[in-house]
């Protein structure tokens, strides 16, 4: 089986965002405006009242007022999201150095608590208002809002195994819970065969993923990217691997085998043509829901209507 990410653009116009810098200011020249309009219904509605009698106008709320009042309330969230997310990551960040320093998990808490008092958004992080839950991500055709959608496909038949949706920009985050969710997939549908290897391109490549693949039960194959010059793999490994090689050259030498240049070809080959017939085929090159959750539905609904057409070629009719 094969894993890959690909990114959807979001039902969300670039031009329907702002930066953290020119929220704080509009934000205020918006409540100002608010506030002049509202004086000004105020005494608009007691010159009808003198004139017309109370009640007799009605009280609706002008256009122009709820309009600036719905603005304002987008631009809040806008704001209170990008600062949401930069504590979030500060405290991911803080919490990651911490275990690597070996501190304790009291410590570790400790330290993701306090990064994330003290972050502080970049001026420049946007928030979009149209879909406040996408990100730009960098797609075919240039920078968008989109999302970030997962699919694990099986060898023999192009079936997708387990689809998920994703914020993140890159898949580095995504492999073991697509694995996992892989696992859990396969058990509810009764397959107790499980794929023998598990590939994945090095979006999906990192230290600490290379090192929990070592000790995982699912074989994984997955793409180092380009030999740093440190690195000691030859072309053609032959011979015992060295004792103080270091996972990526572990991985790096075993996908210049003969075995692993086989398996590590059929790769794109596997995964590559699903998403291309989803997004042509079925006509989702782009999303139709707004939020993470109607994001997740959609793709999910595509996944599955994938697998209908698949495994009306596959299945004898009985």
């Amino acid at each position: 089986m094969a894993l890959d990410g690909t990114k959807l653009r979001a039902s969300a116009s670039r031009h329907k965002a702002m930066s953290y810098d020119r929220l704080g200011p509009r934000i205020e020249e918006y409540e100002t405006q608010v506030k002049d309009l509202l004086a000004e219904a105020e005494a608009i509605d007691q010159a009808e009242d003198a004139a017309f009698e109370e009640d007799r106008r009605g009280d609706e709320i002008p256009d122009e007022l709820q309009r600036r009042e719905t603005r304002l309330q987008k631009m809040r969230a806008a704001k209170e999201a990008i600062e949401a997310d930069a504590r979030e990551k500060a405290a991911a960040k803080a919490a990651r150095k911490a275990k690597e320093a070996g501190k304790s998990d009291h410590e570790v808490r400790h330290a993701a608590e306090q990064a994330a008092k003290r972050a502080k958004p970049e001026g420049r992080a946007q928030c979009n208002f149209t879909d406040p839950e996408s990100r730009m991500m960098k797609t075919n055709d240039g920078f968008h809002y989109a999302y970030n959608v997962q699919a694990v496909v099986d060898e023999e038949a192009q079936v997708i195994l387990a689809a998920e949706v994703t914020q993140a920009a890159n898949d580095v985050d995504q492999l073991f819970e697509m694995a996992d969710r892989t696992e859990e997939n396969l058990t509810a549908a009764g397959i107790e065969k499980n794929p023998k290897t598990l590939l994945a391109d090095a979006g999906y490549c990192s230290d600490d993923n290379l090192e929990k693949a070592e000790s995982s039960d699912t074989d994984m194959l997955i793409a180092t990217g380009r030999r740093k010059h440190t690195e000691r793999v030859p072309d053609a490994p032959r011979g015992r691997i060295p004792k103080d090689a270091t996972s990526r050259e572990r991985m790096a030498r075993r996908l210049r085998t003969k075995k692993g240049r086989r398996d590590d070809a059929r790769r794109k080959a596997i995964v590559e043509p699903v998403f291309g017939q989803v997004k042509v085929r079925q006509c989702a090159g782009f999303l139709r829901l707004r939020g993470l959750e109607g994001a997740k539905g959609e793709w999910t609904l595509h996944a599955l209507c994938h697998n209908l057409r698949k495994l009306a070629t596959v299945v004898e009719p009985s």
